[in-house]
């Protein structure tokens, strides 16, 4: 082992702490994963996360007005596009992402929408009409979803049809996933950070007509992503549906919530919950290998 195998197995490490501390969703969904792709997930995971961090409260916890937060936002993208580039960081956290990016593909394509997207956050947010929301949504999370797929696919090139079926999918889900986070923090957003993040929903007063016309939408953009799970590679797809289905969860959760309650009460998933539904994915998953395995063995030599 080199010395930067040892560093970057280390950046790894560090990178898997970040999820396991932030995320009990997609830690639990990422352990689906075989290891090299669950250390790439956490390796974007967790590059999203701090950037996310930046704008989003420790940044001016510790003091840093927004003209300095965005200093640091723009310095962190500055150093990704370095490490992305030339294939190493001091910063952790940004060699682990870089190592992964180099690897399966990430560019400038998904890491610019995104770091775009962040520098939003740090003005006031009050999106008026759905063209403004959707390219926000684009930055901040459909082309996370686009880094994931890279992610699963290790390299990896796919007919252009199924590329395109693929990228939908995966910008589907992540902007579902977003937009459920918007409901669910839809008053600490507006009372803590001043973000009006969905047209036509009040933050302070939402009716059931408007959060049901979001939750459609979202919905429909599960069910497109759900549909496109048999195209990815067969050791992904137990730790995407695990995903998908505690998304679909608190979709469901919040649907059965009165409207009125969303600002004061934040939905969440019951962890006896989140269990089961990933153990059903993990079983799924192994079920349909050793259904794959018996095709393979009475399959007749040619």
């Amino acid at each position: 082992m080199t010395g930067l195998d040892l560093y970057t197995r280390t950046a790894r490490r560090a990178s898997a702490t970040v999820i396991e501390a932030y995320s009990t969703s997609f830690g639990l969904a990422s352990r689906l994963l075989p290891p090299v792709m669950r250390g790439d997930i956490a390796s974007v995971y967790a590059l999203v996360r701090v950037a996310d961090e930046i704008v989003d409260g420790p940044g001016a916890e510790s003091g840093l007005d927004p003209r300095s937060c965005r200093g640091v936002l723009d310095a962190l993208e500055r150093e990704v596009e370095r490490a992305v580039a030339t294939g190493f960081s001091a910063d952790l956290v940004v060699h682990a992402f870089a190592e992964t990016a180099r690897r399966v593909g990430i560019t400038a394509d998904q890491t610019a929408p995104f770091f775009a997207a962040m520098r939003r956050d740090l003005e006031p947010v009050a999106f008026r009409d759905e063209r403004e929301l959707r390219s926000y949504v684009y930055g901040s999370a459909e082309v996370v979803g686009l880094m994931c797929v890279r992610c699963f696919l290790g390299g990896r090139r796919l007919p252009d049809a199924e590329a395109r079926r693929v990228d939908r999918g995966a910008r589907a889900l992540g902007s579902a996933f977003q937009v459920v986070n918007f409901l669910r923090d839809i008053g600490a957003d507006a009372d803590g950070l001043g973000r009006a993040y969905l047209p036509g929903v009040d933050p302070a007063h939402p009716t059931e007509e408007a959060v049901g016309r979001v939750l459609d939408r979202l919905e429909g953009e599960l069910r497109i992503a759900r549909d496109t799970v048999p195209l990815l590679p067969r050791d992904a797809r137990p730790a995407v549906l695990a995903a998908h289905g505690l998304f679909a969860a608190l979709a469901r959760r919040i649907r059965a919530t009165p409207a009125a309650e969303l600002p004061r009460r934040r939905i969440s998933v019951p962890s006896a919950e989140k269990a089961a539904i990933v153990a059903r994915a993990a079983l799924g998953a192994s079920v349909a290998r050793a259904a794959s395995a018996r095709e393979a063995r009475l399959e007749p030599a040619r």
